[in-house]
């Protein structure tokens, strides 16, 4: 045990080092063969793409990612309310929205091009899912900077809590009022005068005198705003930057666009935007052969789940017409993601507009990686077009 515990508290310290957020990968290499691995009495972390698949379905483990997971009824009916109203059609009716935002968002990009390289993650990667997140939620184009600034600091509460300072705790629980306030006041509009958005529908399909607490509604907005802008600006921002490195990859995208629906598994797999995602046990449970104790947290670690070599063959290789359908980047089980229809429909958009918009798109300069571990995506990607 004592040999394990050394192995695990090694791969916790690396994984808390820069060297780990610029490129997890090798990392993850090193420690994908041992099981899960114990970091301390409570705390374990899965790697291989068996367990984590296994745990992320496993129905007796708990989720921290969100406060539903603390009432579980209510995180079931909350879902059930948002996935009801997150219809195909509804989906289906952003694809114009998200098309004409695409349009404007790269006519920008060409006019600042005119006087050198510009950043492709504020130009187009982090206001294209925003933009769209806030038409589906009937968010009035007056209110999205202070609520893109809200959304970008709540959204912080996935990384590791030892990594939060008391001051960022601080700053995250102000934005949550401030955002709970705000679409206490939307939802209440919706309800008054409902529209073609995605609250109203959700008020709509609520059971007869049964409201959606204050409390639900940030509920609500962490499970779109978490899915529908922080994982698809990395997937933009991830992608691009592994499609410009790889030319040839780029290339066969551009020759061939009806390649991109496909891709956007494989791009989600080869650097996946969300890194990590928590479960803790609610008892005592023999997980994945090992006896876990009740209270404990587990890692699933979802970027070395898509990196495993016996899933995925040459799994360090971009591939964009491999069938990367078993990846985990969207998580799994009563958790999965709820905003995965979404997210692929604005990456085969983006991606299809940038590729064929924008042929000559090449780097311009160093990218710099988001201060982030669990969320994985860029800061700054400068390119010339």
């Amino acid at each position: 045990m004592s040999t394990t515990l050394s192995l695990a508290n090694r791969f916790f310290l690396e994984a808390m080092s820069p060297a780990f957020r610029e490129d997890p990968y090798p990392f993850y290499d090193r420690y994908r063969g041992e099981g899960l691995l114990q970091v301390a009495d409570t705390v374990w972390f899965a790697l291989a793409h068996d367990d984590v698949s296994v745990l992320l379905r496993q129905p007796r483990l708990s989720s921290h990612e969100s406060r539903l997971s603390q009432d579980p009824a209510g995180h079931a009916r909350l879902r059930g309310l948002v996935a009801g109203a997150f219809t195909p059609r509804r989906i289906e009716k952003l694809r114009a929205t998200a098309q004409t935002i695409t349009d404007e968002l790269i006519a920008d990009l060409f006019t600042r091009s005119a006087t050198g390289p510009v950043d492709l993650v504020a130009g187009f990667a982090h206001p294209f899912p925003m933009r769209v997140i806030c038409s589906l939620l009937g968010v009035p184009e007056p209110d999205r900077p202070t609520f893109t600034s809200w959304s970008a600091s709540v959204a912080r509460v996935v990384e590791p809590p030892m990594l939060r300072s008391a001051e960022v705790e601080a700053e995250i629980e102000r934005d949550e009022r401030a955002l709970a306030a705000y679409f206490g006041e939307l939802i209440e509009r919706c309800r008054r005068t409902p529209g073609d958005d995605l609250l109203s529908a959700v008020i709509a399909l609520e059971a007869a005198g049964e409201r959606t607490k204050p409390r639900e509604i940030v509920d609500i907005a962490m499970l779109l705003l978490v899915a529908g802008h922080e994982t698809t600006m990395n997937l933009l921002g991830n992608g691009m930057l592994a499609l410009l490195g790889n030319p040839d990859q780029l290339a066969l995208l551009r020759d061939r666009p009806e390649l991109i629906p496909g891709a956007i598994d494989e791009l989600l797999r080869f650097d996946s935007p969300l890194q990590a995602t928590r479960r803790v046990t609610p008892e005592d449970l023999t997980l994945c052969g090992r006896p876990v104790k009740a209270g404990s947290e587990l890692m699933l670690l979802l970027g070395a789940a898509n990196r495993d070599p016996t899933v995925f063959a040459e799994p360090h290789r971009l591939d964009v017409t491999r069938d990367a359908r078993r990846h985990v980047a969207f998580g799994g089980g009563v958790h999965h993601c709820l905003g995965m229809a979404l997210a692929r429909l604005e990456g085969t958009v983006a991606f299809t507009s940038l590729l064929t918009r924008c042929p000559a798109m090449t780097l311009a300069g160093a990218p710099e990686r988001r201060p982030t571990y669990i969320l994985r995506g860029l800061q700054a990607l400068p390119v010339s077009l």
